[in-house]
């Protein structure tokens, strides 16, 4: 495997679809490049894929303007003459311009004494990545770089509950309580409304500010005030903060010794998840397996890999292919290949690493798919982190299943197609799996 670390997700925009309203704890230009970010990362509904060893690139202006001129006489070449090659967008001409525009705001904009410096800076740097016409190039400001790589670790430091806004009151709600967390330890409960974080009302603030103020470094505190029905006063609840890992692997042993394994995401906490499970599931007799990417958008490449490695045969998982043709492999060493009868779940939502997984088992055929045709991200992003802790994402290759299928705009269609039956399911009937299921029987005989 390379040696740089990817990511990828599925479906556009910047965060993984979220089920109902849960909420996971989970100067112009910069002198020079701090590092390329060993995250290489494939995205559908969102995100990067980031590699386990790092290196630094340091670039200079002049040099990344070489290397801008020669994309662009790429697109150029590749769209068309009515598209210029240009040289660099940092000159006399663009630095006017900027300073023209930046007069005019404060002379005549009407709230521009409420304007920050930093917040028309952010504003140039995200049109720069929007002008590319990409959804998955992205500029990233310092904090919007920390969540993002909280989210692909599927680590942070808090208190391990799930946050949501009352529809009632508009103030932040619990949601829901991790089994084991600091949450769950002190006592707080679904539903509790959360008035005021360390005696700071929460009326005014955002969900995202709410947040910010309950995570904070490991072993600290947090005070929170909750308003609970059936409670005749408020409730003052501390809560230390420590390690979370957000769980995206859930598993049972269904009837006839057939195991089933759900995972959410690719995080970097997934893999031994995924092992525990699989381990487990074995030890008590598994006769075949169910596994469930549906709505699942992607994530950490490394962690796909790590999983299907304890799955295929050997050869290769996925391959990438960047503009210069050069394709970097991903292999599996086969030593772990699964043997019992499998199942797929794949939906519209399954992108970028669950389709990464979903077409290598098609591809090697030790598997069925059953669903609906997956999403169709065939793409890679990296991560490029500049020295004031700020980065873009940019699409910088391609990805192609074992038989060399880039499935990008197609997906990948399902050996066995079936919608789901959302009547069925308001009775608690999920007919997709139970179609997994019956084949899997079918196949043990």
């Amino acid at each position: 495997m390379d040696n740089e670390n990817e990511m990828i997700y599925g479906l556009g925009g910047e965060n993984p679809p979220q089920q109902g309203k849960k909420f996971h704890w989970g100067t112009f230009f910069l002198g020079a490049l701090a590092g390329v970010f060993l995250s290489t990362v494939v995205f559908s509904v969102s995100i990067a894929l980031v590699n386990k060893d790092s290196y630094t690139h340091e670039i200079s202006f002049s040099q990344a303007s070489d290397n801008n001129s020669k994309s662009g006489k790429e697109d150029s070449d590749n769209k068309g003459s009515s598209v210029d090659k240009y040289d660099s967008v940092v000159n006399d001409e663009t630095m006017a311009k900027l300073q023209l525009l930046e007069e005019t705001i404060d002379e005549y904009y009407i709230d521009s004494e409420n304007i920050s410096t930093q917040t028309l800076a952010d504003g140039m740097y995200e049109g720069m990545l929007d002008s590319l016409g990409d959804v998955y190039s992205v500029y990233y400001t310092e904090e919007e770089l920390t969540a993002l790589m909280e989210d692909t670790t599927g680590t942070y430091y808090g208190i391990g509950a799930y946050i949501s806004t009352d529809d009632t009151t508009g103030l932040p709600v619990i949601a829901g309580v991790m089994d084991g967390s600091p949450a769950q330890e002190a006592g707080l409960k679904d539903g509790d409304i959360c008035y005021k974080v360390d005696g700071k009302l929460t009326e005014s603030m955002t969900l995202e500010e709410f947040i910010r103020n309950v995570k904070g470094e490991e072993h600290t505190k947090v005070l929170l005030t909750v308003v609970r029905e059936g409670e005749s006063d408020y409730l003052e609840i501390e809560v230390e903060r420590r390690q979370i890992q957000t769980p995206t692997v859930k598993y049972e042993m269904k009837e006839g010794y057939i195991g089933y394994i759900q995972i959410t995401e690719f995080d970097t906490v997934t893999s031994d998840q995924f092992t525990d499970a699989l381990v487990t599931l074995k030890e008590q007799g598994m006769k075949g397996l169910v596994i469930d990417l549906r709505s699942n958008p992607g994530g950490n490449l490394d962690t796909v890999c790590e999983i299907a490695n304890q799955l295929l045969p050997k050869g290769t998982i996925v391959y990438t292919v960047d503009k210069n043709g050069n394709r970097v492999d991903y292999d599996c060493d086969g030593e772990n290949e699964f043997d019992l009868p499998m199942v797929v779940l794949v939906n519209g939502y399954s992108a970028s690493a669950s389709e990464i997984l979903a077409g290598a088992i098609k591809d090697y055929g030790i598997g069925t798919l059953v669903g609906t045709t997956t999403y169709g991200k065939g793409i890679v992003q990296r991560i490029i982190p500049f020295s004031d802790g700020t980065a873009v994402k940019l699409t910088v290759s391609k990805y192609y299943t074992p038989n060399g299928i880039n499935i990008h705009g197609t997906g990948i269609d399902p050996d066995v197609e079936i919608e789901y039956d959302v009547d069925a399911a308001e009775k608690g009937v999920d007919n997709q799996l139970d179609k997994a299921l019956e084949l899997v029987i079918e196949q043990i005989g």
